[in-house]
């Protein structure tokens, strides 16, 4: 990975201390919702064998301009695809509804559940804030994040969702980092390389019929690299994925 030369070594983003990691859930909720750069991250991490796991909450059924029985296998197809550029084999889709995605206690049960059968190091979401990525946030992407936090601290709690452990045998977890990818006030940064943004241009492209869906929408290639490369000037690197991380004790 190619560093860039900085006038001030300290304003840069530290590195994530993700050495000794050897498991990530990623919690998002829909199909393409990790490929807009957090994908070069996943890329990253598969390459020196952590195994990642994705978690969508809903199929993304709502989000195509066709008859939602007939888009949620297209986009679960789809996203199958987008895993297997990154080096991801371990794909979970519910079936909560897309669209009106509630932070409710079954959706949390739902995520601790994944949590404790992955047991991951860290669990990454995507920003949860109002407003984020240049406007209102989506309803569902708001609902994910806090449903992931809550989740996170329900897995790690002998006494919520007890039935996990007495009718599942789903032992409590303790996750020690969470992360939020595309928050402004990123914490830190994970270097990547040009094969890592290529992984993540890939992986966004393998959703032809939702991209083909929104006319509007840039090109991957056009606009991830960029993404990318502004991370890296934060970090010091060419490119870098950037994230707010939580180290959870």
């Amino acid at each position: 990975m190619t560093s860039t030369p900085t006038s001030d070594p300290s304003s840069l983003l530290p590195a994530l201390p993700d050495e000794d990691w050897s498991r990530v859930l990623c919690v998002v909720a829909h199909p393409d919702d990790m490929e807009y750069g957090s994908s070069a991250a996943v890329a990253a991490w598969t390459a020196r064998g952590v195994e990642v796991t994705y978690l969508l909450l809903t199929s993304g059924e709502a989000g195509m301009q066709t008859p939602p029985e007939q888009v949620g296998p297209i986009r679960a197809d789809e996203q199958a695809k987008a895993c297997a550029t990154v080096g991801v084999s371990d794909l979970v889709i519910m079936n909560h509804p897309d669209g009106m995605l509630m932070p409710t206690l079954d959706l949390r049960r739902d995520i601790a559940r994944v949590i404790r059968r992955v047991r991951p190091d860290a669990v990454l979401t995507a920003n949860f804030d109002f407003e984020a990525y240049g406007g209102l946030n989506q309803a569902d992407h708001r609902a994910a994040g806090l449903a992931t936090v809550d989740a996170v601290r329900d897995a790690d709690n002998t006494w919520v969702f007890r039935e996990l452990a007495e009718d599942e045998g789903l032992r409590k977890w303790h996750t020690r980092w969470l992360l939020v990818a595309g928050h402004p006030d990123a914490t830190h940064a994970l270097a990547v390389g040009a094969d890592q943004v290529a992984a993540s241009v890939a992986s966004l492209e393998c959703h032809q019929a939702y991209l083909a869906d929104l006319p509007w929408h840039p090109k991957p290639a056009d606009f991830i690299p960029e993404i990318l490369r502004t991370g890296g000037q934060a970090a010091g690197h060419e490119y870098a994925v950037t994230l707010r991380a939580y180290d959870l004790g």
